[in-house]
């Protein structure tokens, strides 16, 4: 007989759990004491609103909250936000006031109902958007965007050496800490050509670039003319954030999508995927790419066949 405990009495907000798995070969069985990564349900209220629901790592949630109103075109600054409250246990939360300097965890009693909340009030009034449309990032993203409408097209003319996007690459390799402890998430970094400047994980991909957007914009970086680098698959709504942001060269261990790279080509980005082991694929933007040393043959016409893979 089984028992199925409805999704509501499932419980874990925390980043990571500890847990014991068996490391099998054709010849062997061992215990090992590990780690896998956290995934809990998070509603978002906005003005008392009930706006959306993330299936999120719960880490730097904050950011995902800021990083997600403002991907969305729902803040213009964090001049709209009076209030954010996420509920992370029964006996604490995080709050950030920026009228009053608050921005830390504190110790607090949270209502049970109240846990796995987040709760945002604005300095204006909201109105919900009427549309959702659901997307393909790992656990179910949504965004209130029409992902057809048009972008203006990058102006942008930064460059980047072939050497300096595999350093990033080796960079995020070596931050990515809940990846090294747990696996199953994906990682995501924005970059100056010479160091990262925002770093975030979560199970969701396009979770980590709405926490990188929430990072920068509490602490003022300006994501203009700066470099993505991911280790998931480069889809539509990825993009779409990316563009958003005024971020011009994406750059993946993995490969993009077909509308990814038709919006790429569409909104003027460099698009480059399977950046590990010294290589990588360039699929739009090559101009963009110098490569020391090399004589960059002449551009390609003929469409190819794009690999998809998480």
């Amino acid at each position: 007989m089984f028992l199925f405990l409805p999704f509501e009495d499932i419980v874990m907000f925390e980043d990571k759990a500890a847990t014991i798995y068996y490391r099998v070969t054709a010849t062997s069985a061992e215990p090992v004491q590990g780690s896998i990564i956290g995934e809990s349900r998070w509603v978002m209220y906005v003005n008392g609103q009930e706006i959306v629901t993330f299936m999120a790592t719960a880490r730097n949630l904050h950011f995902l909250a800021i990083g997600f109103l403002a991907s969305e075109n729902l803040i213009e600054s964090l001049a709209d936000i009076g209030s954010i409250r996420v509920n992370h246990a029964s006996d604490h939360a995080y709050w950030f006031i920026p009228a009053l300097g608050v921005d830390e965890e504190r110790a607090m009693a949270v209502c049970e109902d109240g846990v796995g909340s987040i709760e945002v009030r604005l300095t204006r009034a909201f109105k919900m958007p009427a549309r959702r449309i659901l997307t393909s990032g790992c656990g179910g993203g949504v965004t209130f965007d029409d992902l057809s409408k048009d972008q203006p097209r990058s102006q942008s003319d930064r460059t980047v050496h072939a050497a300096q996007i595999f350093a990033m690459m080796r960079e995020l390799n070596a931050r990515a800490t809940l990846y090294r402890e747990s696996r199953g998430v994906h990682t995501s970094a924005l970059g100056d050509g010479a160091r990262l400047v925002s770093l975030q994980e979560d199970i969701g991909r396009h979770n980590t670039l709405d926490k990188i957007r929430g990072e920068c914009l509490l602490r003022g970086i300006d994501t203009r003319d700066t470099i993505l680098i991911a280790t998931g698959r480069i889809s539509s709504e990825m993009i779409t954030k990316a563009a958003k942001m005024q971020v011009p060269i994406i750059v993946s261990r993995t490969s993009p999508t077909q509308l990814a790279l038709e919006l790429a080509r569409a909104w003027n980005m460099t698009i480059i995927g399977y950046a590990r082991g010294g290589t990588m694929q360039v699929y739009h933007g090559m101009e963009r790419v110098v490569v020391d040393g090399a004589t960059v043959p002449a551009k390609v016409t003929a469409k190819e066949n794009v690999e998809v893979e998480d």
